[in-house]
């Protein structure tokens, strides 16, 4: 199976940097049923910590996070891929952007079992559009 591309919204929230601040925002969005089809989480500034949240249904995502009082940045923009997984799969995918003249400002992939691997890309917002052409999407 080729890889499937979509561009996917997604938010993020700042957060302090202390144990369990993650866990608190993920288990808020598991009580409210909101299932993410990726998480990211790193050190953005001085004792805080960003998680990006990129949700199956954002109106979900939007309900649950007032609900619970968790401050949402957003939307923004990413691309999300999933495939069979193979040697030099995220390569290939990469090629793509770099063919184009586009930067890759983030990625993150992983296998994801099962033969299968995931990625989610950032690109900067006036090249969204380019990229977009680029990935097929």
């Amino acid at each position: 199976m080729a890889e499937k591309i979509r561009q996917v919204e997604y938010y993020y929230t700042t957060v302090p940097d202390e144990p369990g601040t993650a866990s608190k925002v993920l288990s808020q969005l598991q009580q409210a049923g909101v299932n993410l089809v990726a998480y990211l989480a790193f050190p953005s500034e001085k004792s805080k910590s960003q998680i990006d949240l990129v949700p199956e249904n954002v109106g979900a995502l939007k309900e649950a996070a007032g609900k619970s009082g968790v401050r949402l940045t957003g939307p923004r923009k990413a691309f999300l891929v999933q495939g069979d997984d193979r040697v030099g799969a995220v390569a290939e995918v990469t090629r793509k952007l770099a063919d184009a003249k586009i930067n890759i400002t983030a990625a993150a992939a992983t296998s994801a079992g099962g033969g299968r691997y995931g990625m989610i890309i950032w690109v900067a917002v006036g090249d969204q559009a380019k990229a977009a052409k680029a990935l097929g999407v």
